[in-house]
């Protein structure tokens, strides 16, 4: 019993990474109709951008975590003004090519001036005992962070006419447009949020993994098995999704070694594509 707790605190806690990882990478999909190849390589930026700031001048992950989150705003904006929106009407196909393209020149710039080298941010929190269960002090804060982002942009979302303007382009674009919303700077403010969700889950994987350009791509393909599992389209979405994954990869990890946690989730999406293609918690617009 005590093996199991375990396992299920440790999947709720990566869970919880999880879906701030992928709520960023939902909102763009969801509402710009734009799968962003990029959102691997932005959370790898934001753990670079902590931890450098960490190991060269002393300065807390939290207290870089919204000077990150700034930082990763404005580059998405800019990046979905230059480019992104030339082709945002295009076919899919199209605009899935130019964030490949792009992601492919941003992941070997980070190669050649970082190298591949792992570096991880260790702050030797120590450790909280639950009776059986033990939970590092690291983890805990970071799944304390990640549950915190993903609130605020739920809020955001619910609470603020930002929040309901991207609620209504993604419902029917033609009707926000002749309601007087710029579509164009819209699609900018959602593409700089989902930029500023992906740099802040950087700030908070960099205290609990390594940080490394060679993981951009796992944790890309985790955000697209969140979405899957929770439904495009939803912040509750994203959070379900992501614990729904950590439960499963925690428990596929114990049962059949931690070398199959990661097939476990692919299967699980693979499932759902073919029994509830909108996930758990899939709406059509975007709350």
């Amino acid at each position: 019993m005590a093996i199991y707790l375990q396992t299920i605190a440790n999947g709720l806690m990566l869970g919880a990474l999880y879906a701030c990882l992928a709520v960023g990478f939902s909102l763009v999909w969801g509402v710009l109709n734009v799968i962003n190849m990029l959102h691997g390589s932005f959370i790898i930026l934001g753990g670079y951008l902590t931890y450098f700031a960490w190991h060269y001048y002393g300065i807390h992950p939290i207290v870089m975590l919204p000077v990150v989150a700034l930082l990763m705003f404005a580059l998405g904006f800019v990046l979905q003004r230059g480019a992104i929106n030339r082709v945002v009407s295009a076919p899919v196909l199209t605009t899935l090519t130019l964030t490949f393209g792009l992601d492919m020149i941003l992941y070997n710039l980070m190669t050649y001036w970082f190298t591949a080298t792992p570096r991880r941010i260790t702050l030797d929190l120590g450790a909280v005992n639950l009776g059986p269960v033990v939970l590092p002090v690291d983890r805990l804060l970071g799944t304390g962070l990640a549950l915190l982002l993903t609130f605020l942009l739920y809020a955001v979302m619910r609470g603020s006419n930002i929040g309901r303007a991207i609620v209504a382009v993604r419902m029917d674009r033609t009707a926000a447009e002749l309601m007087g919303i710029r579509t164009d700077r819209i699609y900018a403010i959602t593409f700089g949020i989902g930029t500023l969700m992906a740099g802040a889950a950087g700030v908070v994987f960099a205290l609990v993994f390594p940080i490394t350009t060679n993981v951009s791509g796992t944790w890309l393909g985790k955000a697209f098995v969140v979405c899957v599992v929770g439904g495009l389209g939803s912040v509750p979405g994203a959070l379900v999704g992501g614990l729904v994954l950590g439960l499963v990869e925690s428990f596929a990890g114990f049962w059949f070694g931690p070398q199959n946690a990661i097939t476990a989730g692919f299967v699980l999406m693979l499932v759902l594509l073919l029994t509830r293609p909108t996930g758990l918690m899939g709406v059509k617009g975007y709350e």
